[in-house]
């Protein structure tokens, strides 16, 4: 079955370029309408040049589609709430957002400022919620919308020098988690990528490699989980180079005394059999790790009740 977006509206932040600009030709080819959201700020934030969503936004006009570019800031709720309306005032609705906007202030821990983090923060996660929020409360309205959060194997797994971009990328997958419980009743979906690509942020790292990771490669995954075709909801996907991989949160079996807890000797002899992850359980929820450990008292979920 061929995937159409065909009379749906997408919004997709830092669009103009690398990861972004791909995701926003691959959903305009599939016939998605694009708002490109992009202030075309420097690495670090600075600066602003409107020129790469305007020209990639004239682009696809030329080509027979429909886009526009808006330079709303959305690390602030007022841009948030301005960047949605114009996919609404433009084309009418939105069900489609793609968070994809960052900047990078890479520092080691003990050199890294609050302002260092303070401003990535504002980029990566605040400006996740400020567009998320006026964008989910329409898409639950309207009974459909698929959310794409970009998280990051720098938060997932950790990468030296990037706390603060470690910490607003993990934050994304609590927001992805959470907007996809409570939209999924109302056909409401929210996913999270982790991408691996060559842009202006990891470039100078992949050197001869940077080929095999063209940002063209991630945006497949980012039609599928935006289309009605998507089954899949709370998920994270590892992407990059030609592979797609889920990323999940597992509990160990672990160790459980019912008389009492452990103390912290026990807890170090018992460290291997807390660690082991060969029995393990992907909660769907923060009511599954409860459902376990009442179940280990020999009590039912219903005793919750």
């Amino acid at each position: 079955m061929t995937i159409d977006l065909t009379g749906r509206v997408a919004m997709v932040t830092g669009g103009g370029r690398g990861l972004g600009r791909a995701h926003v030709r691959a959903l305009a080819a599939r016939g998605a309408a694009v708002v490109i959201n992009d202030l075309g700020v420097a690495l670090d934030g600075t600066g602003k040049n409107p020129s790469p969503a305007e020209q990639l936004a004239e682009e696809i006009r030329q080509a027979g589609g429909r886009a526009v570019a808006d330079g709303s800031d959305i690390a602030t709720e007022a841009g948030g709430a301005v960047a949605v309306q114009r996919a609404v005032n433009e084309f009418g609705r939105i069900d489609i957002l793609v968070n994809n906007a960052g900047i990078l202030c890479d520092r080691s821990a003990h050199k890294m400022s609050i302002a260092d983090a303070e401003a990535v923060l504002r980029v990566h996660l605040l400006g996740a919620f400020c567009t998320t929020l006026p964008a989910f409360a329409r898409m639950r309205a309207q009974g459909y919308g698929r959310i794409v959060q970009t998280t990051s194997a720098s938060g997932l797994f950790g990468n030296f020098g990037q706390a603060n971009y470690g910490a607003a990328k993990t934050g994304l997958t609590g927001l992805t988690k959470v907007i996809a419980i409570e939209g999924q009743d109302k056909n409401v979906y929210c996913n999270a990528i982790s991408p691996c690509a060559t842009t202006r942020m990891t470039e100078a790292g992949f050197g001869d490699m940077a080929r095999l990771f063209e940002p063209e490669l991630v945006s497949p995954l980012v039609v599928y989980l935006t289309s009605e075709t998507c089954r899949v909801t709370g998920e994270i996907f590892s992407v990059g180079g030609g592979q797609i991989a889920r990323i999940f949160v597992g509990l160990t079996e672990g160790v459980f005394r019912k008389d009492r807890g452990l103390t912290p000797e026990e807890i170090d002899a018992s460290l291997e059999a807390i660690m082991d992850p060969t029995d393990f359980s992907i909660p769907k929820t923060l009511e599954d790790e409860w459902v376990k450990m009442l179940r280990q008292h020999g009590l039912e979920p219903a005793a919750t009740k």
